[in-house]
């Protein structure tokens, strides 16, 4: 019995897929003995006040007590846009004898009209009650709103009644268990569910995990039962590339995206949806190619506020400010009203590019012309922006001003600015808020760290350092990864573990041989042996992973096609230079993902201007 423990919240409807459940389901009421009601009295009335009056003539006339009209009346109020389940409720309460198909109707309605905890409560009634026999169907429909309550508690115990009934051979009630245990979190649970349908499986159960595996942030496993959905004839539905476009823009995986972008072309359907276009422009802007995103959007007959929120972030990841601010005028001329989320990509974009003037028009535009109340986020753009212009002061002024108390975020930005320019006290100032947040980000005492080896302060670098080990701060392995034929080969510093490990490592020696000749040498300030001989510090900054997955690119891309990198940490400035040097020495642009931005090297510049 589904316990009590449900708790009233509210949740975002979802728009339910059918998978044609309403005709199956008026089968399993003739074969329960129950009549299907009269087709015609379905698509009847066109308002709730023609209902009412029809409702009073089926009383007058008696007919209201007969199960085929009652079905009939309860599945019209509940189901037509026009409908209100307070009336169909009451029309339930009247009937003589309501059928299982009366049940599943209201549980369906209750979820789609939001109020999931009432078809729970419902269930729960008739088992009270005694004589109810669910079916597959009211199985279904209760996990959805079980789904939308996150209620996994409620969910597993419905997954023990349906395994006594008998339908854990039903593909609709196990969808709807990989579903639910998705939302809730419980990928294993999911997967196992995934495992045990075996041969039942269909392309719902299949994006059903992968939505699962997207929603959990686990995106490698996500592509890869991509692949394996391929590899056994199963062709993937809108929802699934859904997925498959999520987990490829984070992991930055280009050709995946590509593909997954063909087979949306293949299917006139699905490319038509605006939904699925701005999740295409997403992926393109987070995977590097910014030009094919703008190519998407151009071609789109229809935009709404998430489009042009993904075009303008997407623009400021690139670096590109200017394009920006043409996306933010254009969607302001089509008379949409910007949101918070758009204002934090446009004052995002504005400091990449260093447009001072521009973003302080927009901060202002913001609050007094679109009345949107600058938060955390604003105010962090904002105080990159001051500091990237070389207005450390006044961005700290800023920051002292903020109506609420300033997060990590904002003493981030002030603290590596003040490294770029080499404001050492306010940097200081900046740590010592760092440190009292206790935030346990290993990346503020590198910052630190660094801010002093510029200065050549190496004795109070190795101290922040030291106190960073002696904390237990978990420092992440950086990574870099590289795509090649559709495949991510990833990276890490001093990397031996790779197939072609000792192409690799011949092709690093002579990328360094060449750049020599360009004046490029090691900075050893970059490395992250502090009191280390020199020989060590040069070795050490050889291997980083980017130089790494660079080495691997110049061997496995065709010349021309951009190298493309991912990174999970920010890189270092000597890979930065060594970067730069090997676009222009190898005439090949490098396109490097770090949190947060984009790198595009080219011709020995960096679309960032040196300053990241």
């Amino acid at each position: 019995m589904v316990g009590g423990s449900v708790l009233p919240q509210t949740t975002r409807l979802l728009t339910p897929n059918n998978h044609g459940q309403g005709s199956e389901q008026w089968q399993h009421g003739q074969q329960g003995g129950h009549l299907p009601p009269p087709a015609p009295l379905q698509s009847r009335w066109r308002s709730l006040e023609e209902f009412r009056q029809a409702h009073a003539q089926f009383i007058k006339l008696g007919q209201d007590c007969d199960p085929r009209c009652a079905s009939s009346l309860i599945t019209s109020c509940a189901l037509s846009e026009w409908g209100s389940m307070e009336y169909a409720v009451s029309i339930f309460r009247r009937a003589a004898a309501p059928t299982t198909y009366d049940v599943n109707t209201l549980v369906r309605g209750h979820v789609l009209a939001g109020d999931p905890l009432a078809a729970v409560l419902l269930y729960k009634e008739m088992e009270e009650e005694g004589g109810f026999q669910a079916d597959n169907f009211t199985f279904t429909f209760l996990l959805k709103a079980c789904s939308r309550l996150a209620a996994a508690g409620e969910g597993r115990q419905l997954h023990g009644q349906t395994h006594k009934l008998g339908f854990h051979g039903d593909g609709f009630v196990q969808n709807s268990l990989i579903s639910l245990y998705g939302r809730c979190g419980e990928v294993a649970l999911a997967g196992a569910v995934f495992e045990r349908m075996g041969a039942q499986r269909n392309a719902a159960s299949w994006s059903a995990l992968m939505a699962a595996l997207t929603r959990a942030g686990r995106w490698a496993e996500c592509l890869a039962l991509y692949g394996r959905m391929k590899s056994e004839g199963c062709r993937a539905e809108e929802s699934a590339l859904g997925s498959v476009l999520v987990a490829a823009a984070h992991l930055g995986a280009l050709e995946i995206g590509r593909r997954a972008h063909g087979c949306l072309l293949r299917s006139a359907a699905g490319w038509s949806s605006v939904i699925v276009q701005t999740s295409l422009i997403d992926m393109y802007m987070k995977c590097g190619n910014s030009e094919r995103g703008m190519r998407v959007f151009g071609a789109m007959e229809e935009k709404n506020l998430w489009t042009y929120s993904a075009v303008i972030s997407g623009l400021a990841l690139h670096g590109d400010g200017e394009g920006a601010l043409r996306v933010f005028a254009g969607m302001l001329t089509e008379g949409l009203r910007p949101d918070g989320a758009v204002y934090v990509g446009v004052l995002t974009a504005c400091a990449r590019r260093g447009m001072l003037a521009e973003g302080r028009r927009c901060f202002e535009m913001m609050r007094r012309e679109h009345g949107v109340a600058a938060t955390k986020q604003h105010y962090a753009c904002m105080v990159d922006l001051l500091a990237r212009a070389g207005k450390v002061e006044e961005a700290h002024e800023l920051v002292l001003e903020m109506p609420e108390e300033p997060h990590d975020v904002v003493w981030r930005c002030l603290l590596s600015a003040c490294r770029v320019h080499g404001k050492a006290g306010l940097g200081e100032l900046a740590a010592r808020k760092l440190m009292e947040m206790a935030t346990g980000n290993a990346g503020d005492y590198l910052l630190l760290s660094n801010m002093y080896a510029r200065a050549g302060r190496w004795e109070e670098a190795a101290a922040v350092r030291t106190a960073m080990v002696d904390g237990g701060l978990p420092q992440a392995a950086g990574t870099s990864a590289v795509e090649a034929a559709g495949t991510l080969h990833s990276f890490v510093s001093q990397d031996r573990s790779h197939p072609q490990n000792r192409r690799i490592y011949e092709m690093l020696r002579q990328v360094e041989w060449q750049l020599r000749f360009e004046g490029y040498s090691p900075d050893t300030s970059q490395s992250a042996v502090v009191d280390g001989d020199e020989e060590e510090k040069r070795r050490l900054l050889a291997g980083h992973s980017q130089k790494l997955a660079i080495a691997f690119g110049l061997i496995s891309t065709h010349h021309g096609s951009p190298i493309r990198i991912v990174r999970n940490l920010r890189m270092c400035g000597d890979c930065h230079t060594y970067s730069k040097l090997v676009s222009k020495v190898f005439d090949w642009e490098l396109v490097v993902r770090e949190p947060g931005r984009f790198h595009r090297f080219k011709e020995g510049t960096c679309s960032c201007g040196d300053y990241w």
